[in-house]
């Protein structure tokens, strides 16, 4: 059974303040957890209605459907829960592609960006210190597990360009990225939601990409930054293998 202790510190771990003060973060769902469980993350306690998950760690509560959804983030429990120790962070590789996310917002944009960084290679994912927390529990879900294969940093993005002498910025008014000769290593930049990159980094940017609208109208005010993400890193990796 559940201990009011144990659901005092899984409620707690919504908040940052609090997952920055334990260094644990909870991932749920069978998918998510699994995924991070077949990685170096390091599991501290893990609830399920199944017993199965008895044999991941000695440290296993089993819960009933009804504790379960008392924890649980979703509407509708999905079978486990369980509680992971915020990893140390590890320094950049920037000899290679590196994504760097600029005060961007929503924890459903970083998460799904996340899982971009993962499909497409991207080994180092950096974000600004006012970007959402990637381990907020929206952020974990839509990342689905590919937090376990992407090295995450919070840097200060201005301090952490000055190690990149090609730095590439998407805006909305730019050279058309399907027109450029893309390198296989370099930092693109990606904006917030509503503002784009600000003033500060849009400074240290070499290059201004955009993604060209095809539309007749061409009315489209903007591109969801994940959109966006998605197909300036399938381009960048086309145009390497291409090479």
């Amino acid at each position: 059974m559940l201990t009011k202790n144990q659901i005092k510190l899984i409620h707690s771990l919504r908040q940052k303040k609090y997952r920055t003060f334990h260094h644990m973060f909870v991932a749920e769902g069978v998918k998510v957890v699994h995924e991070f469980l077949n990685s170096n993350y390091e599991l501290v306690e893990i609830f399920s209605n199944d017993l199965s998950y008895s044999n991941c760690s000695s440290n296993f509560t089993e819960v009933s459907s009804k504790e379960l959804s008392k924890i649980s983030t979703f509407s509708e429990p999905n079978k486990v829960l369980a509680i992971f120790k915020t990893p140390l962070a590890v320094s950049v590789n920037w000899s290679g592609l590196v994504l760097a996310l600029d005060n961007i917002n929503d924890p459903g944009n970083l998460g799904t960006i996340i899982r971009l960084c993962d499909w497409f290679g991207i080994n180092d994912l950096v974000c600004s210190k006012n970007t959402v927390d990637c381990y907020n529990s929206k952020v974990v879900q839509s990342g689905m597990g590919s937090h376990a294969r992407v090295n995450i940093n919070y840097l200060d993005i201005q301090m952490a360009l000055e190690h990149s002498e090609t730095c590439f910025g998407a805006f909305m008014e730019g050279i058309s990225i399907y027109d450029q000769n893309l390198p296989e290593k370099g930092v693109i930049v990606l904006g917030n939601e509503a503002n784009g990159i600000s003033k500060e980094i849009e400074a240290l940017i070499n290059t201004r990409l955009s993604i060209p609208r095809f539309g007749s109208l061409k009315q489209t005010e903007s591109l969801n930054v994940a959109n966006a993400a998605a197909i300036i890193l399938s381009e960048f990796k086309r145009t390497a293998t291409e090479k």
